[in-house]
């Protein structure tokens, strides 16, 4: 923890860090591959793209592929998505708690359209604790892993890149934070986190990991005690 340094804003990645979606899209993205002639697997599809946008995941596949993805994939698949969110979406446990009880500016910085922001936060309660800081790669001119968003984020937010903290669940996130200059925090509680994935995180940059939302709130708690600290 005494790795962090001191903060005047939480930037949170969406998918994964406030709403369990990961496992939502990362299974719908496996099936609608798979149907149109590229097969993958959801334990794939998670290792490959968690954190990009689908702008970036299909650029990648069609690379490989060697050849264009159908014209509707991005519409047939954000459906599906959408539908599924309405059914079994959920917040991640405890998340909503945290965020009651921060004190800080906050914002959401994701790889996820805006529409697509909105209804998840939406549909767990979570939007009134952002509303209207929250950001989309399609802002931006380079998504994650490149720091464009977060940066954007800061300014928008009138806040310094050096005193920003990030929480990401993704690779390409916890890469676009350390790109931008922010401390990141690795989060795990999502359920599409595989067991090492928080030692894949402190690789890619991560200052520390949290493996649950109550400990990202010890873990802000004691930064935000050493800013205060120092002013």
């Amino acid at each position: 923890m005494n790795q962090l340094t001191p903060y005047e804003l939480v930037i949170f990645d969406c998918d994964g860090v406030l709403i369990d979606s990961e496992t939502l899209a990362s299974r719908i993205d496996a099936e609608e591959l798979t149907r149109i002639g590229y097969p993958t697997s959801y334990s794939d599809v998670v290792l490959r793209f968690t954190g990009l946008s689908a702008a970036t995941m299909r650029k990648m596949v069609e690379e490989d592929w060697g050849r264009p993805l159908p014209s509707d994939f991005d519409t047939i698949v954000q459906s599906r998505i959408k539908e599924t969110y309405r059914t079994e979406l959920q917040a991640i446990e405890g998340i909503d708690r945290l965020l009651h009880q921060l004190p800080l500016p906050r914002c959401v910085a994701s790889s996820s359209a805006p529409d697509k922001l909105k209804l998840g936060l939406e549909l767990t309660g979570l939007w009134r604790h952002f509303d209207p800081h929250v950001f989309s790669s399609v802002m931006v001119k380079a998504g994650k892993p490149a720091p464009d968003l977060f940066l954007f984020a800061a300014a928008q937010m009138g806040i310094e890149a050096a005193r920003c903290v990030v929480v990401e669940d993704s690779i390409a996130g916890v890469r676009a934070g350390v790109a931008a200059g922010m401390t990141v925090i690795g989060f795990t509680a999502g359920a599409h986190c595989f067991d090492d994935h928080g030692q894949r995180l402190l690789s890619a940059g991560a200052a520390v990991v949290a493996r649950s939302a109550e400990e990202l709130g010890s873990i802000l708690t004691v930064s935000q005690a050493i800013s205060a600290a120092e002013r």
